[in-house]
């Protein structure tokens, strides 16, 4: 018999922190509300560990502007609701024209239950070549409840 033995395949690993985009010095940020406690910021930047929360209830837009056109290969989301059952529905797009066309990345929904589904994390690959705004809309339960949009974590690489 024949045999020989090959090197594994390595596994694609995310980036370190190091190798997101430094958002404090590329990106101005628009957001409909936060929570004071719950800041944008906790959501950007690396070692925040709160994350941003809405001031209210109802869909939220979250939009960063970029000082000059960025390429985009990776961008994780991280959400996280530990009490609330609900059904949520976020929206991506982006602009290569400072918001004057949007072209839509990904649209989906996401079941929350304090029982099992606490958090949802999405690590998306694309090619984004010119972005200058990038658009996320949040609604937080799309049966018009109660629910405050939150997010705990965006990255982009």
């Amino acid at each position: 018999m024949r045999k020989r033995i090959i090197t594994p395949v390595q596994q694609e690993t995310a980036p370190l922190d190091h190798e997101w985009l430094n958002m404090e010095g590329l990106a101005e940020v628009e957001i409909t509300s936060e929570d004071a406690a719950h800041p944008i910021e906790s959501a950007l930047l690396p070692g925040r560990a709160s994350g941003w929360r809405a001031a209210g209830p109802g869909k939220q837009t979250i939009r960063l502007l970029f000082a000059n056109p960025q390429r985009l290969r990776r961008i994780r989301l991280n959400f996280v609701e530990l009490s609330t059952e609900r059904t949520q529905e976020y929206v991506l797009r982006w602009s290569p024209d400072g918001g004057q066309s949007y072209r839509e990345i990904v649209r989906q929904q996401w079941n929350f239950s304090p029982q099992g589904a606490t958090s949802e994390t999405e690590d998306l690959h694309v090619d984004l070549p010119a972005v200058t705004v990038l658009e996320l809309s949040i609604i937080p339960d799309i049966s018009k409840g109660n629910a405050y949009a939150s997010l705990a974590q965006l990255r982009l690489a």
